[in-house]
């Protein structure tokens, strides 16, 4: 769920400390994500109860929200895959989908509400626009929520 609330990467999701978890501001911070680079993206506020349900029950003990097999360790990637791979199923989703496709859906479901895309590329972390716009699978119905520009003449 947390991938995609906020458009994160699996390395990222995997590392994330309870310290990266900003209720007040309703962000979560990426630390040194891909390229090295820091980042802040949004965070829901059903996500955040999500969380606090979760933190309550497994009382992280060291830094970091998703334990791996040592407790004081951050959950592995591989988990994560294993982890949403289940998920999938459980769901009765058939579709052949990726932790990553959740990145791309949250890019998607932002620009077709409307978010610039100049925005989502800072959520993203991506340094180029070019590369925000390969996320942006935009439904079909969102092509016709608009006049064309030859009908007003």
């Amino acid at each position: 769920m947390l991938l995609y609330c906020g458009g994160l990467r699996l390395s990222e999701v995997s590392v994330l400390k309870v310290s990266d978890i900003d209720s007040g501001r309703m962000l979560v911070r990426v630390d040194q994500g891909k390229g090295k680079k820091d980042r802040y993206t949004i965070l829901s506020q059903r996500m955040l109860d999500q969380l606090r349900l979760y933190y309550k029950s497994y009382k992280p003990p060291g830094d970091y929200l998703f334990m791996g097999a040592n407790r004081l360790a951050p959950i592995s990637m591989r988990m994560v895959q294993h982890i949403f791979k289940l998920s999938r199923s459980k769901a009765g989703i058939m579709k052949k989908v990726s932790v990553h496709t959740l990145r791309h859906c949250f890019a998607t479901h932002l620009i077709e509400q409307g978010v610039d895309v100049t925005k989502v590329q800072l959520l993203m972390g991506h340094k180029h626009v070019r590369t925000t716009c390969r996320y942006l699978h935009l439904s079909t119905t969102h092509l016709h929520n608009f006049e064309h520009p030859m009908d007003k003449v």
